[in-house]
């Protein structure tokens, strides 16, 4: 029997793999439609092969034409469906684009070859073909359209070997993609400076190794399902790869070394092979975060095509692989509309090298960063455009140090996670594995606290004299350059390590190396140290399991750092400018299924036509943790339009929860949310009609508030003048405050600030939790009124409260919750009119409550004693006559009956005595 891959959750990385442009924000609903064509283009199969391919691909059209062309690539995993949006945006600004599936993926037909010039790149160059004789796409000659190539990762390759080889492409655009595919994946940042003086092969990425060669070999998961054993292993092993290729792969995916046929293989599939013949404007953007493809494959790149005299840019910005990759989309849509459009070589309003200072996290854990601009580009080792200076370094004790590798290289050191990077450090800064060495296992050598920042822009390097005690072709080692507060905290920029394997040394002598450290932009606080660590092991990568011992020692008492004289530009957008840590914790949650999230076909295919104008259908949702905790049960509810609905429940009824999987935050284990008929996944287009506060305010405190509100809208990517400011903040009812620093904002004034936030572009459903948290009455009460004002304005809000008599006052709806499950139901007033408990003032409750025992119909008795003994009854289906009659009979006399009418009584009563509840939280358990 075929095996049904669970490509979803293998690891958390696919995810960046999959959407590695990002480009997430969804298009407005408001914004001009795109007229597109669905087609199917045939190519040849490539040398030797006797079949054609067909290619699945879409064509956007701009408003006016003839038009520049855009041939748009997508990533590794992907299909035509996942650039749709960004597709969608070119085609606005002027430009025809044509997306397509690649060989292999979506319903194009033939298998991967990852960037095969032969076949995809081929393929590529047949596309251009394809637009040079479509009537609405400009020609610069017969047979010649004017059209620029742009994409991501896997895409970003392409669109460089095509730059190389097809004449007739005047701009390339490519983000965070590889120079070299063999060096990218075999990594080996030492430099020979005695003994053989000759560089060993690299050490495998074994985390994002597995993640590409995983999402590659796994099956379709619309395919049949096939029935009986597969024709052979390396079927079964290679799935939608080639299988030469697949071949030439599997044995040092195993061994973990490469070897030459490899080497060569992927070199040839690379752009070092092509970049010298690239003759169009380019622009590189590479991310700062993104231990897949570093800074120095970029950085090869421009060199390669800078030598052939053509004109590049380079930008590096806050993100990648392991973080938000959609901070380029706005740089390469610039660079194209110059280039196509406007016929200039370069963008007029940005330097040829750009790049990003990321901050420390603040108190929401947000990294906000500055943009800089320098004149030129000065490589990761600096030029004229940059100083070096160095910096002494201390070791931790005069002698060599000792360090072993100790049998199954385990414990490993944990740098990063592949598609998470160093962001868990940030999103936990708890777990002390992240960025921390196992004892007896690394090296290190720090300088002296800086005095003022420094900055830190491309690689750094150290000279070392290493000597090892290890097997031949063993001496497998780890740089890192840590960033060490004065407090001891380290943190590890970028998350990227410099993967060592040092040649065999014939006489085992002591072997001096230069270390070439991970490229990073970043500025080092005043007081801070830096911290150079060699370490043996690295759970990213394939360590040798044979125990070793290595001695180290500096060779050079220094460390070359190369800093750039940049000139800020603009503040960049902060990795998660609404939500705390909580929700970017949950955000990894999510990443580990993303890979089924973003290969899926996104848009209307899944829409309920019949529930396209109810805001929210919430049905048999239930969620489970690893623990065997039951967060949420079952729960169904819906929200018609206009409604104001509270979500009620003690702590630990789920609430939470069950908002965190209205927002796609939380993958459900069973049931399903439909918002306006669209059924809720992570990063759903639907969900720009949606806004939301959950797990508190996340906000600079060093901006003003409408600073706060303008750089949340920029990151949406939307129109400016779509996010309603001026109405938001009246509704808000923030005043002249919104002019002042969130700093001086009481606790008050934040929520509100945040719920602002989440009215940005008044979305047609709002989702609040908890937004009296803190409050104070007089708080709670303009809290009140801006939610009654929002809901009068023809929305829908959600919002869940323990405050009854908020509540009450506040929703025309109400859904109540207790230990997972929906326990009642409806509007407010009818909730409160069918009656809460009855009370019954006696002289003896106890004898009371024994006389009521075996009353039909009748409910829950509390009997409560002291100078007012009473009765709290639920009455159920019984009259209160019979229960008075009941009192009597036994003799118990009866002073008063009182029916409740408030909502917190008939809360009390439906989830009984509220001492039952445990308070566990409806919050992931730690693990």
């Amino acid at each position: 029997m075929r095996i049904r891959w669970r490509r979803a959750t293998a690891i958390a990385g696919a995810a960046a793999i999959v959407v590695v442009l990002g480009f997430a924000a969804s298009k407005s609903d408001d914004a001009p439609s795109v007229p597109t064509e669905d087609v199917s283009i045939t190519v040849p199969a490539g040398p030797g092969d006797a079949a054609t391919i067909a290619l699945d691909a879409r064509v956007y059209e701009p408003e006016s034409t003839p038009a520049p062309a855009v041939l748009l690539a997508h990533g590794f995993g992907g299909s035509k469906e996942s650039v749709d949006n960004q597709a969608r945006r070119l085609a606005r600004d002027g430009f025809v684009v044509l997306t397509y599936s690649a060989r292999g993926f979506g319903k194009s037909t033939g298998t991967i070859s990852i960037n095969d010039p032969d076949r995809e790149v081929a393929d590529a160059r047949e596309l251009v073909s394809w637009l040079a004789v479509r009537p609405e796409v400009a020609l610069d000659a017969p047979g010649d359209p004017h059209v620029g190539v742009t994409g991501g990762s896997y895409g970003g390759a392409l669109a460089l070997m095509l730059g190389g080889t097809d004449p007739r492409i005047d701009a390339i655009a490519s983000a965070i993609t590889w120079n070299d595919l063999g060096q990218a994946f075999f990594p080996n940042y030492a430099t020979p400076l005695s003994g053989t003086g000759v560089a060993a092969p690299g050490v495998l990425k074994r985390g994002w190794a597995g993640v590409f060669f995983g999402t590659g070999s796994a099956p379709d998961e619309d395919a049949p399902t096939d029935t009986g054993p597969p024709a052979s292993v390396g079927e079964q092993i290679c799935g939608r790869f080639d299988e030469a290729l697949c071949r030439a792969s599997v044995q040092s995916l195993v061994s973990g070394t490469p070897t030459p046929e490899l080497l060569a293989l992927f070199r040839s599939h690379s752009p070092v092979a092509y970049a010298s013949n690239i003759k169009a404007p380019t622009l590189l953007v590479q991310g700062q975060r993104d231990t897949l493809f570093g800074l120095d494959q970029a950085d090869a790149t421009a060199h390669q095509i800078a030598a052939a005299g053509t004109p590049v840019e380079v930008r590096w910005f806050n993100g990648g692989h392991d973080g938000d990759a959609a901070r380029g989309d706005s740089a390469m849509r610039a660079f194209l509309h110059d280039t196509l459009i406007d016929g200039k070589l370069r963008p007029t309003s940005d330097a040829p090298f750009n790049y990003a200072l990321p901050g420390t996290a603040n108190e929401q854990g947000e990294i906000p960063s500055r943009r800089m601009a320098a004149p030129n580009y000065p490589g990761l080792q600096g030029t004229d455009a940059a100083e070096v200076r160095a910096l002494p370094l201390l070791a931790k004790s005069p002698v060599p140090q000792n360090i072993i590798r100790p049998p199954g290289a385990a414990p490993s050191a944990v740098s990063s996670v592949p598609g998470l990077g160093s962001v868990l450090s940030v999103a936990l800064p708890g777990l002390d594995i992240i960025g921390t060495d196992p004892p007896g296992q690394a090296a290190t050598f720090s300088t002296q606290p800086v005095t003022s920042p420094l900055t830190i822009t491309g690689s750094a390097t150290v000279d070392l004299r290493i000597q090892s005690f290890a097997a031949p072709g063993e001496s497998v080692l780890f740089a890192k350059l840590y960033d060490v507060s004065p407090d001891g905290r380290r943190t590890l920029p970028g998350g990227a390590v410099s993967a060592i394997r040092l040649p065999d040394s014939p006489d085992g002598a002591p072997q001096n190396a230069r270390i070439t450290l991970p490229g990073i932009a970043y500025q080092l606080a005043e007081g801070h140290h830096i911290e150079i660590a060699v370490g043996t092991t690295d759970q990213a990568y394939a360590v040798p399991v044979n125990p070793a011992v290595f001695s180290v020692e500096l060779a050079d008492p220094q460390v070359q750092i190369p800093t750039v004289d940049g000139s800020p530009t603009a503040r960049a957008v902060p990795l998660s400018p609404l939500i705390g840590i909580g929700a970017i914790v949950a955000f990894f949650v999510v990443a580990f299924i993303a890979v089924k999230v973003w290969t899926r076909r996104r848009g209307t295919a899944d829409a309920d036509p019949e529930l396209a104008h109810v805001p929210l259908v919430v049905t048999n949702l239930a969620k489970t943790y690893s623990n065997g905790f039951r967060a949420v049960d079952g729960v169904s509810f819906r929200v018609e339009h206009g409604q104001v609905l509270g979500l009620l429940g003690p702590n630990g009824a789920g609430k939470t929860t069950t908002l965190r999987m209205v927002m796609g935050l939380i993958k459900p284990a069973a049931g399903e949310v439909r918002v306006f008929g669209h059924k809720i996944t992570a990063g759903a287009p639907v969900l720009s009609r949606l806004g939301a506060f959950i797990d508190g305010p996340g906000l600079l405190p060093h901006l003003s508030g409408a600073e706060n509100l303008r750089l949340f809208w920029l990151a949406t990517g939307r129109p400016a003048e779509d996010a309603h400011l001026d109405e938001v903040v009246a509704i808000a009812d923030l005043g002249a405050a919104i002019d002042r620093k969130v700093r001086s904002y009481s606790h008050g004034m934040r929520q509100r600030l945040a719920i602002a936030q989440a009215m940005l572009g008044l979305p047609d459903l709002l989702i609040l939790d908890e937004p009296t948290n803190g409050l104070d009455p007089p708080q709670i009460r303009t809290m009140r009124d801006v939610l009654i004002s929002y809901a009068k304005r023809g929305r829908t809000v959600v919002v869940s409260s323990h405050l009854l008599a908020e509540v009450e006052q506040t929703c025309t709806h109400v859904v109540v919750m207790n230990q997972g499950k929906v326990i009642s139901s409806g509007s407010v007033r009818d909730l409160v009119s069918a009656g809460g408990p009855t009370e019954i003032r006696v002289d003896d409750s106890a004898r009371g409550a024994a006389a009521l025992k075996g009353l039909v119909g009748l409910g829950r008795v509390v009997a409560t004693d002291g100078d007012n003994p009473r009765l709290r009854i639920d009455m159920g289906t019984a009259a209160p006559a019979d229960v008075v009659r009941a009192l009597v009979d036994a003799g118990v006399a009866v002073s008063g009956v009182t029916s409740s009418t408030r909502l917190e009584d008939v809360f009390l009563a439906l989830v009984h005595d509220p001492r039952a509840v445990d308070g566990a939280s409806e919050k992931e358990p730690a693990r």
